[in-house]
């Protein structure tokens, strides 16, 4: 565990507050939820809850099925990074954070079909991803929250996406979106 150097104090309804510093840090958003631990040492541990973590053995196995159905890369996220990964570029990109961009397409509930020369091309990592030559992105929405986005990706410059790739990522963010409801 890192130490700040802050300190907060509870106040009378039990409340602390979240510096802002940590919060731009950590991504954390008014309105999202935060898992709470303890440990036998009395500490006490917040950590941003992900409803499409609660899922991840699942969402591996449904994005391992599509990658042996289409051949292509499958990523699954939540809005802050890679929870499933399929096909070549599995190692490099499970578990790290996802783009601004692509966390801004998710909020804004966007289906995007597009080749790395198009302008709604959208960066996914927040590092060079520049090897990806074609993407579909589909939001993820549970009870009316985008929570996370199906991603099928190609490093093929000869392959082009199209209503068979979008209705694909389509289905899945669906059914993911559904089993967070139950």
């Amino acid at each position: 565990m890192k130490a700040t150097g802050i300190v907060r104090r509870i106040d009378d309804l039990g409340r602390v507050v979240v510096p802002k510093e940590i919060r731009r840090t950590l991504r954390i958003r008014e309105g999202d939820p935060l898992e709470i631990f303890t440990d036998r040492e009395g500490e006490i541990i917040l950590k941003k809850y992900s409803p499409i973590g609660e899922l991840g053995q699942f969402a591996k196995q449904y994005a391992d099925s599509l990658t042996q159905t289409t051949g292509h890369i499958v990523a699954i996220t939540d809005k802050d990074q890679f929870i499933a990964v399929a096909g070549p570029a599995k190692k490099d990109m499970v578990t790290k954070g996802i783009s601004h961009d692509l966390e801004e397409a998710i909020n804004e509930r966007e289906v995007v079909l597009a080749g790395k020369d198009d302008k709604n091309f959208i960066r996914i990592l927040n590092e060079d991803d520049a090897e990806f030559m074609y993407q579909v992105i589909t939001p993820i929405i549970s009870e009316g929250d985008a929570i996370g986005s199906v991603i099928i990706l190609t490093k093929d410059a000869k392959t082009k996406f199209g209503e068979l790739e979008t209705k694909l990522s389509g289905t899945a963010a669906v059914f993911l979106g559904k089993q967070m409801e139950q």
